[in-house]
């Protein structure tokens, strides 16, 4: 029997695989010859983490998951929703959970606590600030208009790129020695938000620079652009948080899962802009 053959009738369920971090787990699995069940809304079965009617459908036959919650472990009355679905992951026959968190959350840390005791082998990748932020998500509009405006003040912040995300949480997946073990990932090297656009500039060829802005800026304009009080407002008391010096420090995550070095913003920025991520 081949690897693969061994792997048929097994099935990784990824949760948020269209997401930044879900779809590249997705990406490495199906590499490997491995059966990957996205779940997100728009998936056959749909999945949704306030519908619990859609869990089970998921959840079917499913081996081993990659737990990415959205929008946040860290938010309010998410440790009480994946607890009940890792519980019912446990109950399905699910062996393995590696759940994805943010590094420095209060929050989130009780999320995991909520996994561990579900009753599955688990293994938590804790990272740092996605350096992919800046080209796949809220920040990549700020680029192109020249102006990222942040409330980060001078903090430094060791980003880590989504590309080490997915290949610590693939190898937690696959490989043995993952189980029990908690991931606390970054970048090699921290970087102010200023120094960090800086970079983006040089590998675009874009004129951009960082602005500091308050808390209460950085909600209004977001309030402006149509997002919800339900989604500002735990935003911004976990910016608040956890962008306060308390990251700052890298960390051994990587070379500990991987058994190499993490990837460099420098590294990551050039790649992006070679991608297209900033072109007009």
């Amino acid at each position: 029997m081949t690897q693969t053959d061994s792997h048929d009738q097994e099935i990784t369920l990824v949760l948020g695989g269209t997401g930044k971090t879900g779809r590249r787990v997705a990406e490495r699995l199906r590499a490997q010859g491995r059966q990957v069940r996205i779940g997100s809304r728009s998936a056959e079965p749909p999945f949704e983490w306030q519908d619990r009617s859609t869990w089970g459908p998921v959840l079917d036959g499913v081996t081993s998951a990659y737990v990415a919650y959205s929008p946040d472990a860290g938010f309010p009355g998410a440790a009480e929703t994946i607890q009940a679905f890792a519980e019912q992951a446990a109950q399905a026959g699910v062996r393995h959970l590696v759940m994805l968190t943010g590094r420095g959350e209060k929050e989130a840390q009780r999320s995991e606590e909520m996994l561990r005791q579900a009753g599955t082998e688990w293994t938590i990748v804790r990272a740092s600030f996605f350096a992919q932020n800046f080209s796949e998500d809220f920040l990549n509009d700020l680029v192109r208009g020249g102006v990222v405006a942040f409330p980060a003040g001078d903090v430094a912040e060791p980003f880590i790129d989504a590309e080490d995300i997915a290949d610590v949480a693939v190898a937690a997946l696959t490989e043995e020695g993952h189980t029990g073990q908690t991931y606390e990932i970054t970048g090699p090297r921290s970087l102010t938000f200023a120094e960090a656009v800086a970079q983006v500039a040089e590998a675009s060829g874009r004129q951009v620079h960082y602005q500091p802005i308050s808390i209460d800026e950085f909600a209004a304009a977001m309030t402006e652009h149509g997002a919800p009080p339900e989604f500002v407002n735990p935003l911004c008391e976990l910016f608040t948080e956890i962008l306060d010096g308390r990251n700052a420090t890298p960390t051994d995550g990587v070379q500990r899962a991987l058994g190499r070095a993490p990837r460099d913003f420098a590294d990551y920025a050039r790649a992006a802009a070679a991608s297209g991520a900033w072109d007009d």
